[in-house]
């Protein structure tokens, strides 16, 4: 078995299984091995039912108190049975298996294990594993077992069991990384990590083998990056655009100042565009500092010269929103230059409109999707071209643009906080801007922390900023089993608070599993007030400008990373009016209030990164992944900061002293492809 077998060849695999194991980017053993546990369900410790808490999953040991009773009916039979220990009583229940009243004995020792939640004001044990006698939970205790994410139809069991075979039947004893460099960093061999991270013995084995695999994800990231820069070292500028006077006389109609960081990084990029060597540059700014305003700058200024500038946007929503805007300032200052749309779910008419005018270079400002990088797109003279990190433009982007006619300047615009030794590692191959001032009219959104008892409390709140015109977020985390399950979280949420709001107030939801075109017509009724409240999972992150939402209430928020949260909370505060968020939280562990506390106290996201590193250590096992940024398949740049600037020293050691095992590290020709 090499990793190129296809997965039919596994036991138990037939046709129909095959496709589902493809909706989650399985087709290859390969594939499989890649497919790191997404968490673990730990077997620890019993605790004191007195100690149990809401939203927990936890075993405990007691006497079985009184009788098993069963209630309901034939399609959902109810099984109820009271467990006691020294410090309490704990209802238990399960769902359709009324033998268990004939499985317990009054007065028996047991040990159950599940989740905790909240029926009619009272804690109680949900549909628990039954240890019975509990010595059988001593087997357990301490162990790992892998979650995967999965898709409808597809168990955890079922890829548990696909694995199983794919360690077993392949040979994964040649060693990918050379042995000085484990010895050096303290790494484990290839074959104890893959088998370590799928199926660890206990926490230390998972820490070890993580280590090696994350160390290597990183290793292979950065090289790619050292060749990238190499590369765009050897580019000389074949678009030199001085700043046009005109620029200048728009800066100075603007209804605002510019800030100094914008002043400042504005003056970086000209220089840029206007030097020896062709642009490839990073602004980072925190939310709301102004970024937009700046990369606007450089587009004007572009197609003013007589070039064209290209802007390519996340979504299709976020696009047009950009063109609206850009148009709109193109004719209030009366600057001579037509601006285009090229998104996906236009007519082919209007795209062979859009197509002709981007060729004969009448539009000099282009806006889009990834619709502006398809063979169908010819460009007349695109010398700047201004993206954001999701689309981490890279070698396949800037290739196909120059096979179009050039090498364009590039411009990546970041809004997530990441501490400055980090971004110069992730973002080597770029020269990084900083905007670390946000204008003088922005009002600081007010933030508290509270737990869910102040739940009817935040919606009668969000009635109130409703009844004056304005609009909330509500964030839900993916918390099920199966991320299949998203959805349904989502969905039912937007039902219950329907529900709770009234039929005057629209509540409308967004997730991961919606096709992009119903995701842009949700943001866009939302965008024109059609809906009031938006419940969604984390993808309204990398969202539009509504400046009339006022409120965000996060459930949950410890689930989240510190960087993620302050980029959520970001959604609002956009326009005139005070804007609030409301982190919702179901723990009341100190850690977590600790972590809280600072998003309560500072809306400085750098501030904010860096405390998140200080945090979160590799003492923390299972932390929070921050979604979305450089999409790395097990590393996490908060959790892993040490790891990610171990494996830069690393970079640094083998294109010294070793280059020759450039060619041992995997994939090391096609590492450019990484960075897209």
């Amino acid at each position: 078995m090499i990793k190129e077998t296809s997965i039919k060849e596994l036991k138990g695999i037939g046709e129909k299984t095959e496709k589902l194991f493809a909706k989650i980017g399985i087709s290859t053993v390969g594939d499989m091995l890649r497919y790191y546990p997404r968490g673990y369900d730990i077997y620890e410790e019993p605790v004191s039912i007195s100690d149990v808490r809401e939203g927990q999953v936890v075993a405990v040991n007691g006497m079985i108190f009184g009788r098993v009773q069963v209630s309901g009916n034939r399609s959902l039979q109810v099984t109820t049975m009271h467990v006691k220990d020294l410090t309490g009583t704990l209802k238990v229940i399960w769902f359709r298996m009324p033998y268990l009243r004939n499985t317990f004995q009054k007065g028996g020792a047991v040990t159950l294990r599940g989740k905790i939640v909240r029926k009619r004001n009272e804690l109680v044990m949900e549909h628990p594993e039954v240890f019975y006698p509990p010595e059988q939970y001593d087997g357990k205790k301490n162990t790992l077992q892998p979650i995967y994410g999965l898709t409808a139809g597809l168990s955890n069991h079922a890829i548990m069991k696909a694995m199983h075979q794919v360690l077993d039947g392949m040979d994964l004893t040649r060693e990918r990384l050379p042995k000085e460099l484990r010895m050096r960093y303290e790494l484990a061999e290839y074959n104890y990590a893959v088998r370590g991270i799928h199926f660890p013995e206990d926490k230390a084995v998972f820490m070890h083998a993580r280590k090696r695999l994350v160390f290597e994800e990183f290793l292979q990231f950065i090289l790619a990056i050292r060749k990238l820069k190499d590369k765009n070292e050897k580019l000389e500028n074949e678009y030199v655009i001085p700043v046009h006077p005109d620029i200048d006389a728009f800066i100075a109609k603007l209804p605002y100042k510019l800030t100094n960081a914008q002043k400042k990084v504005w003056k970086e990029i000209a220089t840029d565009m206007a030097g020896e060597m062709t642009m490839s540059r990073l602004v980072q700014g925190d939310v709301g500092s102004g970024k937009t305003i700046v990369a606007v700058l450089a587009l004007f200024n572009t197609a003013l010269s007589g070039c064209q500038g290209a802007m390519m946007a996340p979504t299709e929503v976020l696009a047009r929103q950009h063109y609206a805007s850009i148009c709109n300032m193109l004719e209030t200052y009366d600057i001579p230059v037509k601006a285009v749309l090229l998104t996906g779910s236009m007519t082919a008419k209007e795209k062979r409109r859009a197509y002709d005018r981007i060729e004969c270079g009448f539009a000099k400002i282009i806006i889009g999707t990834h619709a502006l990088i398809q063979d169908a797109v010819n460009y007349d003279n695109l010398a700047l071209v201004v993206t954001d990190e999701q689309h981490r433009f890279g070698v396949k982007q800037r290739e196909s643009f120059a096979q179009k006619g050039g090498t364009p300047h590039v411009l990546v615009m970041s809004a997530t906080p990441i501490p400055r030794t980090l971004a110069i590692i992730l973002y080597g191959e770029l020269d990084i801007s900083v905007i670390d001032e946000l204008p003088a009219n922005r009002i600081p959104i007010k933030n508290c922390v509270v737990d869910t008892g102040y739940r009817q409390t935040a919606y009668q709140f969000m009635k109130k900023q409703i009844a004056e015109g304005r609009q909330c977020y509500v964030i839900c985390p993916m918390v099920e089993e199966s991320e299949n399950m998203e959805a349904e979280n989502v969905t039912d949420y937007s039902k219950m608070l329907q529900d709770e709001m009234g039929a005057d107030v629209q509540v409308g939801c967004l997730h991961g599993k919606m096709k992009q075109v119903y995701k842009d017509e949700i943001m866009q009724q939302f965008a024109e007030n059609q809906i009031q409240i938006l419940v969604s999972t984390t993808v309204i992150e990398v969202g539009i400008d509504v400046p009339n939402a006022t409120v965000m209430l996060i459930e949950n928020a410890e689930r989240f990373g510190l960087a993620q949260l302050h980029q959520l909370r970001g959604r609002v505060g956009r326009g005139a009016y005070q804007s609030y968020c409301i982190f919702m939280t179901g723990s009341d562990a100190k850690e977590t209030k600790k972590r809280l506390d600072i998003l309560n106290h500072s809306n400085d996201g750098f501030k904010i990164a860096s405390e998140d590193l200080k945090l979160r250590g590799p003492g923390d096992l299972f932390g929070i992944r921050q979604s979305g940024l450089m999409d790395f398949k097990i590393g996490d740049i908060y959790q892993d900061a040490a790891i990610l600037q171990m494996a830069n020293e690393a970079a640094d050691w083998i294109l010294e002293e070793y280059p020759e095992w450039l060619k041992k590290i995997p994939d090391y020709e096609r590492t450019s492809s990484v960075i897209i």
